[in-house]
């Protein structure tokens, strides 16, 4: 099961992560998301724990508590659809060519 974790302290690493989820079951990966630039903390990571029922339990259990100045928000993770794709507007409704000048 895959779960997304938002307001997450900005100097938690994943191994802190992996640490509190696996109290809740066997942790498969632990990934906090890094800034490309910077490379510090965006504040929310993303878990895969082996088993579901496990995964509901570690959300039901750590959503809304605090480990920092703010509430976690921890949900299971929504699949990401395929991003749009940008052409730059053209032959799109809306896009360039649909303009009247």
């Amino acid at each position: 099961m895959k779960i997304f974790v938002a307001g997450l302290p900005y100097d938690l690493d994943d191994a802190e992560l992996e640490e509190i989820f696996e109290k809740f079951g066997e942790v498969v990966s632990a990934k906090v998301a890094l800034d490309k630039e910077t490379g510090k903390s965006k504040g929310f990571a993303f878990i895969e724990m082996k088993n579901r029922e496990d995964g509901l339990e570690a959300v039901e259990h750590l959503n809304d508590i605090s480990l920092g100045k703010k509430p976690l928000v921890v949900k299971e993770a929504e699949e990401r659809s395929a991003p749009p794709r940008n052409n730059g507007g053209f032959n799109r409704p809306g896009g360039f060519d649909n303009r009247r000048r």
